[in-house]
């Protein structure tokens, strides 16, 4: 039996007994940076946890501290404590504003093919804890198209793909999807991509946005895609990251807050029409890492 096989039957272990939550793991992911990801990843899990939902974001921006300078939060510890300093996964996590809890990546997953198969047993076995800590796991990626991040979106079942109106956002955002698609473990039918528009005037440039790309990505890709909303231009979003603090704590009625509520509440309701298929963290690190291994 190889290795990758092994990992392949740690998940199945990991899935049982089937009364084991599973977390619904998103991720949030964007052709290019500076489009306002981050922030995205941030004020959403602020309103899934005023939704009633425990929520956990995973930091994978590797090199760059986003989270943590957005929520003006330093961790003690991150992913490498917990897979080179025998940290347990409730030391690792940190506690930000709101209630919502963040792991910081740093250089741990990319470190994760590297492994023995006892020890990445170990670690998938912590990170499984994770679907009992929290009901939504939001994976804040790096930018554009690198191995890592492809890792993560085939490994992911949702994806939320951010874009602005700019012409590079837009262009870098199809090439994100393009590399996505011809990328040979990625299944199209086991992943849902949705867009948000970021920077907007108003709706309707949302909605054009999302029509420009939808029509490229159809044609050439054949990938469906789902319009989530758009979050508009904000001066108060602005403050908000100068005094690292969520626009949705610092300024709730904003316009940007508001429309980062209106989403989380679409999301919501999906899973609520019992149209998001939970698989877990378990399930996600052993895709990724047992891939790493087969290749």
């Amino acid at each position: 039996m190889d290795q990758a096989q092994q990992l392949r039957n740690i998940i199945k272990a990991n899935a049982m007994p089937t009364s084991r939550p599973l977390a619904r793991v998103i991720t949030v992911t964007s052709g290019k940076g500076g489009v306002g990801k981050s922030n995205t990843a941030i004020n959403l899990a602020l309103h899934f946890k005023q939704l009633g939902q425990r929520v956990i974001i995973l930091d994978a921006d590797f090199g760059l501290a986003n989270i943590e300078i957005m929520f003006g939060t330093v961790p003690k510890h991150n992913l490498c404590d917990l897979i080179y300093q025998g940290k347990s996964i409730t030391e690792i996590i940190t506690w930000g504003p709101g209630e919502v809890g963040f792991i910081s990546g740093g250089s741990g997953i990319a470190g994760l093919s590297n492994l023995s198969r006892e020890y990445l047993t170990y670690i998938i076995q912590n990170l499984a804890q994770l679907d009992a800590i929290a009901d939504v796991i939001i994976i804040d990626t790096g930018a554009g198209i690198s191995d890592a991040v492809l890792e993560f979106l085939v490994a992911s079942g949702e994806i939320l793909l951010i874009t602005t109106p700019e012409p590079t956002s837009i262009t870098d955002s199809y090439s994100l999807l393009k590399a996505l698609n011809r990328h040979p473990r990625f299944a199209k039918e086991n992943s849902q991509i949705k867009v948000i528009a970021n920077r907007v005037e108003n709706e309707n440039e949302g909605e054009v946005l999302f029509k420009k790309l939808n029509v490229v990505v159809s044609r050439f890709l054949g990938l469906p895609l789902e319009y989530l909303g758009a979050v508009p231009q904000d001066k108060h979003l602005a403050q908000a990251v100068m005094q690292q603090t969520p626009v949705s704590l610092a300024s709730p009625n904003a316009k940007s807050a508001l429309a980062y509520e209106r989403i989380t509440q679409k999301l919501m309701h999906l899973e609520n029409e019992g149209k998001i298929k939970k698989r877990g963290m378990a399930a996600f690190f052993s895709h990724i890492v047992a891939n790493k291994k087969a290749t």
